[in-house]
């Protein structure tokens, strides 16, 4: 055999034998490293608001890991139903959800804090709350008993105060009222004689628009309209002093959370807190732009909150949340941190923003 002969014949052999070795290696660690969850929401497949930012929350992760955790989005009712979003995550039926934590106080009575309470913190001191004063340790600590890791994903910012198909003129007009507002909200109205319900936010124009309802809130102007409750109701009450502040939430299950890599958990908080940014921000624009189209609406009335109305609610709202802390003591913890955050953000807001409000609007 020729020098060249046996340079070839050795290099054939060579290939054959690494070709042969590498046949019983592994798959790369890369294509072993990709994963897919499942996001159910409580929100309408694209709803303005929640319902986007839930889809932007899922593209955001699959972009930015590179394909290596996958989120497919399922809508309200695609996988479960909008209100068994919460015990689909803590059972491991999907391993994401997008919801609020209101819609909850049935399981924990605690968890509206997490979302708003009647006359409390409006978006930035809630999200202080969360971020600095110690909430996200209460929360953690309130869904870590059912396997879930909840994040704040988004909000809705300031709510309205709901549509109602008839004048609200004062307190009488509150018995009997048949009305969609969940959470803490609904608590006070219900002691103030009102008959409120929780329904899916599907579900509000139908029940409403055929009587079945008198009154609903959702939240604010822009995502109301995305939902045509104008064209079911046409008495809109301002404010949302039932729900100052908007936080949706991002449902993980603790134990999927658990099982990945330090940079794709790091990944998954970032695109939350990204979300919760820029939600907001949206909320801020488009409802001020959807309310100067209802103000151009001949067919709505807006109208404010009647005086007896607002005084008797914050009177019945304080009794709610200390009956609601004397549950158990990790409520009384959610409740005096809750408290101690509002104390430092009511003096605060008198002397910054509100008084910057009232001298802008010349008040």
């Amino acid at each position: 055999m020729t020098v060249s002969s046996r340079r070839r014949f050795l290099a054939a052999a060579t290939a054959t034998s690494i070709a042969a070795g590498t046949a019983n290696l592994p798959a790369p660690a890369l294509a072993e490293d990709r994963r897919v969850w499942r996001l159910a929401t409580s929100w309408p497949r694209n709803a303005p608001g929640p319902g986007t930012t839930a889809a932007r929350l899922a593209e955001r992760i699959t972009t930015l890991s590179q394909g290596r955790l996958t989120v497919e989005l399922h809508a309200a009712g695609e996988l479960v139903p909008a209100l068994e979003v919460f015990d689909a995550v803590s059972a491991g039926t999907v391993e994401m959800g997008h919801s609020a934590a209101l819609f909850w106080s049935g399981k924990m009575p605690s968890a509206p804090y997490f979302t708003a309470v009647p006359f409390g913190l409006m978006p930035e001191g809630h999200d202080a709350w969360l971020t600095v004063g110690g909430g996200q340790a209460l929360w953690d600590e309130l869904y870590g008993a059912f396997g879930v890791k909840p994040f704040a994903a988004g909000n809705s910012g300031i709510q309205m105060g709901g549509w109602y198909r008839r004048p609200i003129g004062g307190l009488a007009d509150l018995k009997g009222l048949r009305l969609r507002m969940p959470g803490l909200g609904g608590e006070v109205l219900r002691k103030l004689g009102a008959a409120p319900t929780t329904l899916p936010p599907g579900e509000i124009f139908t029940a409403l628009s055929t009587g079945a309802l008198d009154g609903a809130e959702f939240l604010g102007p822009w995502q109301d309209l995305s939902l045509g409750l104008n064209r079911a109701a046409t008495f809109y009450l301002w404010p949302g002093w039932h729900e100052p502040n908007g936080s949706a939430e991002a449902l993980i299950s603790a134990a999927a959370y658990g099982r990945l890599p330090i940079d794709l958990q790091q990944l998954v908080a970032a695109c939350c807190e990204a979300e919760n940014r820029r939600g907001p921000a949206e909320a801020e624009w488009r409802n001020a732009a959807a309310l100067a189209r209802l103000k151009d609406d001949g067919a709505v009335t807006l109208h404010p909150w009647p005086d007896d109305v607002l005084q008797a609610a914050r009177q019945e709202s304080e009794a709610v949340l200390a009956e609601l802390a004397g549950t158990s003591a990790l409520d009384r913890r959610i409740h005096d941190s809750y408290a101690v955050a509002k104390g430092l953000f009511v003096p605060w807001g008198r002397v910054g923003r509100h008084a910057l409000l009232g001298a802008q609007i010349g008040a």
